[in-house]
């Protein structure tokens, strides 16, 4: 193992656990337990930032993975990527603002869009896995080169 599979293994992780986090503090909301709710939310933005860090880390030292599978397929998949990082960017920011609501007691604005950036990062999560399990588990990873070409495979 190196550290081109170990560290988007590691980052994965942490939007495994933000979405679990995410998903527990929902539930506590929904049963009217507010302080376990905060708790729960509050490790899904560590988590989730956690996986910012070492994604911008990774790209910038060390570059993203391009495409490892056929030709055939490549498309699709750079649709599903853009789609994600659309997902990932929105979800994102839904989060910061629910962070900010949250901690400001700013409550109606929090409870506003609440579930609209919990479903926006659902998705999120589940398509970031998809992409890993692309990348690195069904097809062996393609190079790794900076992030527009990795996208767009360009050489």
């Amino acid at each position: 193992m190196d550290i081109y599979f170990i560290l988007p293994t590691i980052s994965t992780s942490f939007i495994v656990l933000s979405a679990i986090f995410m998903a527990i503090g929902v539930y506590h909301i929904k049963k009217g337990n507010v302080q376990t709710h905060e708790k729960f939310m509050t490790f899904a933005a560590i988590s989730a930032l956690s996986f910012f860090v070492i994604y911008i880390s990774k790209t910038v030292f060390l570059g993203n993975t391009q495409f490892g599978g056929p030709d055939s397929l490549e498309i699709y998949y750079v649709i599903f990527l853009v789609s994600h990082i659309i997902l990932a960017t929105t979800g994102g920011i839904f989060g910061a603002i629910q962070v900010f609501t949250g901690k400001k007691n700013k409550l109606r604005t929090h409870r506003k869009f609440g579930m609209t950036a919990a479903t926006i990062w659902s998705f999120t999560a589940i398509t970031g896995i998809m992409v890993y399990i692309i990348l690195y588990i069904l097809y062996p990873g393609g190079e790794t080169t900076g992030l527009w070409d990795a996208i767009f495979h360009q050489n």
